[in-house]
């Protein structure tokens, strides 16, 4: 009986995706798998009957992932299931950049109990003219799920957009509207209107957005960023704000050094706060979790290679390794050596791990599978009959 972990409150949708043998509870204590949102993991035990972590959403930075990787623990997220919701954001902080909306209403607040309202709305609304986004360029630094619909959407609303992925994948190329024009980043940075963001926390991309970015930026140039906060250099925005080089400074992931900044607006990490996404993230993670669990199939992992295949065998042997040189021939050698033909075999990599399907027409004997086990360079194997 598998037994699932939730470490945050999970939508309900969740549950209809596990099968009935499953339990799912906040109450396991060795479980098979683990399903969570925000919860931080650094410092949670991963015991040893645990096989995967499924993040119902993207970002995985509270995830220990290079300890799971060592101890073979497929690490899930759900790419795209809260896309929409995100976006429909970015194109309300679209506005919010290109006019002053909120500084607007906060000043109307300000005007309860003023006698005669509508003579001071229209005396004071002129501190409050802003721009409309219809012909002024959005560039996108980033086309995976989010990304793209952004771009398609902005098109649609009279934006001129520019888009910029080194990674942009053949799906997305595919769903990316044709009136979307690539261009590399430092075009985008300097012929930008408005610049959005929407891509992964790396070393290589922490901070892409500091002093020397905003020195090439257009005065007065609007930055959105709802996928993390480290994306950008807090002292360089603020100094970006203050000198006016940067018109508006929109982020998800609010800080003290931003708070009441002008021009700075911290809305409350609410990218995918809709039931919606939360929703199809449950129900995304689960499928991923009992896809992994019961058939070995990996989809959507951020440490291990996407492997995955129908059971068409009588039994199914996986394997997670370092990706290395003469690993797939050892374990192949010992599978045909004790008699068991091989029907069908896949083995990617993912960097320096690397995850192997193999389906073999009779069930491997003990003797087998502790052969394997004791290759070098092997991680975890397990055995589907």
């Amino acid at each position: 009986m598998p037994e699932i972990l939730k470490l945050n409150a999970i939508s309900e949708v969740a549950d209809k995706e596990f099968p009935a043998n499953y339990v799912f509870s906040d109450s396991v204590k060795k479980p098979d798998g683990i399903m969570l949102r925000s919860f931080n993991m650094h410092e949670y035990p991963l015991n040893d009957e645990l096989l995967a972590v499924a993040r119902a959403g993207a970002g995985t930075n509270n995830i220990p992932i290079p300890a799971c990787t060592e101890k073979g623990i497929a690490v899930f997220n759900t790419p795209g299931a809260n896309a929409n919701a995100v976006k429909e954001l970015v194109i309300c902080e679209l506005f919010l950049g290109g006019r002053k909306i909120t500084d607007a209403i906060d000043w109307v607040k300000t005007l309860k109990g003023t006698e005669g309202i509508s003579k001071a709305v229209e005396k004071g609304k002129s501190k409050f003219v802003g721009h409309e986004i219809l012909g002024k360029t959005l560039g996108v630094v980033g086309l995976g799920a989010i990304g793209v619909l952004v771009a398609n959407t902005a098109a649609n609303l009279g934006m001129n957009v520019l888009g910029y992925d080194p990674y942009l994948s053949v799906e997305g190329a595919l769903h990316l509207d044709t009136r979307v024009k690539t261009a590399d980043l430092d075009t985008i940075i300097k012929s930008s209107d408005f610049i959005t963001v929407h891509v992964p926390l790396t070393p290589s991309t922490e901070k892409m957005f500091n002093a020397e970015a905003f020195d090439k930026m257009k005065a007065g140039a609007v930055l959105i960023n709802n996928s993390r906060g480290e994306l950008a250099d807090t002292a360089a925005v603020v100094a970006a704000l203050e000198s006016g080089k940067l018109g508006r400074y929109i982020t998800d992931f609010p800080c003290e050094e931003l708070i009441g900044v002008p021009n700075a607006i911290c809305v409350p990490h609410l990218g995918a706060s809709t039931p919606e996404a939360e929703d199809n993230c449950a129900a995304m993670a689960a499928r991923e979790l009992v896809d992994y669990i019961e058939n070995g199939n990996i989809t959507h992992s951020v440490n291990f290679p996407d492997v995955s295949a129908p059971r068409t065998s009588v039994a199914r042997i996986t394997v997670m390794h370092d990706n290395v040189e003469g690993v797939i021939s050892k374990i192949t050698s010992i599978i045909s050596g004790n008699g068991i033909n091989i029907a069908n075999m896949q083995d990617k990599s993912k960097g320096d791990k690397a995850y192997m399907i193999i389906d073999i027409d009779k069930a491997p004997s003990g003797k087998t599978i502790e052969e394997i086990k004791k290759l070098p360079n092997i991680i975890r194997v397990r055995v589907f009959n």
